[in-house]
C-alpha cells in the first residue's frame, strides 16, 4: 500500500511455509545469509532488506519511516507473498520490529524468534531505570541529529562501520566466525552508495514519537536468542521480557556470543531454531 518496492532474497521452494527475516542496523538482507541456507529445506526463507535499506526504496522525509510504517510494511509483504502467516525472525532493530509485529498483527505470527533485542516495553522500562543501559544506547540521541550521524559513519573509509563488526569491543565474539574480507565488502558497498545511511538512521528519528507502546501481550510461542557480549544490550533485559509473552517462552543466553549472533554463531543458532520449531509444531496451543 505504500508504494514502495523492497528488495528480498529468497530461498525454498514456493509454498512452503514463510521464515520472513528482518535485519537489524547496519545491516541488510546479507546477515542472515548462514540461515537462508539452513531453513530452505523446509521453509521459503525471505530475507528482506527493511524500508531505507540496500535495494528497497528510500524515502526522504523522516516521518516515513515512523514504526507503524515499518510495521504495516511486514503486514503488507506478507499478503504480497502470497502467504497469510510466517515464522518471524528478527535480529536488533529488526526483533524491534518483529516484535510490534507480533503485538499488533499476532495471527500473522506462528512462532516468534528474536535475536538480541529484548520486548519493546522491557526496553523503554529498563533505560529509564538503567544508566549503564542508557549510555549502551547513546547512538539513539546521537542519531536524531540531522546530516551529521551520517557523515560521522562514512569518515577513514567507514573506519566506524568497519569497527563496529571487528574491534574487540563490539564485534564478532572471540570464538565466532569472523567476517570475512568480502563480507566486509558487501557491507561497506551497500551502505557506501550516495544517500545510503539516512534511511537507515531515519528509523532511528522516529523512536521518541512511538514509545511507549499502548499494547504489549506477545500471544505466540517465543524463542529469544542472547549473545552474552552484546556491546549494546544488558542482558537483565532478556529474563525481564519473559512477564510479556503469554505462551510457551524459552530464552538461550550464549555466553562467548555477541551482538551479532546469527552470524557469529550460525551453527548453534540454527540449531536451536530447528529445535524450537520442531518442538512447537507438536505443542498444543
Amino acid at each position: 500500500d505504500s508504494g514502495l518496492r523492497f528488495h528480498y532474497v529468497a530461498a525454498g521452494e514456493r509454498g512452503k511455509p514463510l521464515m520472513l527475516l528482518l535485519h537489524g542496523f547496519p545491516e541488510f538482507w546479507y546477515s542472515w545469509r548462514h540461515q537462508l541456507r539452513e531453513f530452505k529445506s523446509e521453509y521459503r526463507v525471505v530475507a528482506l532488506d527493511l524500508r531505507g535499506y540496500g535495494e528497497t526504496d528510500a524515502p526522504s522525509h523522516k516521518e516515513n519511516y515512523k514504526l507503524d510504517c515499518l510495521i504495516t510494511d511486514i503486514k503488507d509483504i506478507l499478503e504480497s507473498l502470497g502467504y497469510n502467516k510466517c515464522v518471524l525472525i528478527g535480529h536488533d532493530w529488526g526483533g524491534m520490529i518483529a516484535w510490534l509485529v507480533a503485538i499488533c498483527f499476532p495471527e500473522m505470527v506462528t512462532k516468534l524468534i528474536v535475536v538480541n533485542f529484548p520486548h519493546p516495553s522491557v526496553f523503554t522500562e529498563y533505560i529509564l531505570r538503567h544508566p549503564s543501559q542508557l549510555i549502551k544506547s547513546g547512538y539513539y540521541f546521537f542519531f536524531q541529529m540531522p546530516w551529521f550521524p551520517e557523515f560521522m559513519l562514512t569518515v577513514n573509509d567507514f573506519k566506524v562501520l568497519k569497527r563496529l563488526f571487528t574491534s574487540q569491543a563490539t564485534g564478532i565474539g572471540r570464538k565466532g566466525c569472523r567476517l570475512t574480507a568480502e563480507d566486509i565488502e558487501a557491507y561497506l558497498y551497500v551502505f557506501s552508495q550516495p544517500g545510503a545511511l539516512t534511511g537507515p538512521i531515519n528509523h532511528y528519528r522516529n523512536i521518541f514519537s512511538c514509545l511507549p507502546l499502548q499494547r504489549h501481550e506477545v500471544i505466540m510461542p517465543t524463542l529469544l536468542l542472547w549473545g552474552e557480549r552484546d556491546a549494546f544490550m544488558e542482558v537483565e533485559m532478556a529474563e525481564n521480557t519473559r512477564i510479556y509473552v503469554k505462551n510457551h517462552f524459552r530464552l538461550t543466553i550464549l555466553s562467548e556470543a555477541s551482538h551479532w549472533l546469527q552470524q557469529d554463531q550460525p551453527d548453534i543458532v540454527n540449531k536451536l531454531i530447528w529445535t524450537f520449531l520442531k518442538e512447537e509444531t507438536t505443542r498444543k496451543r
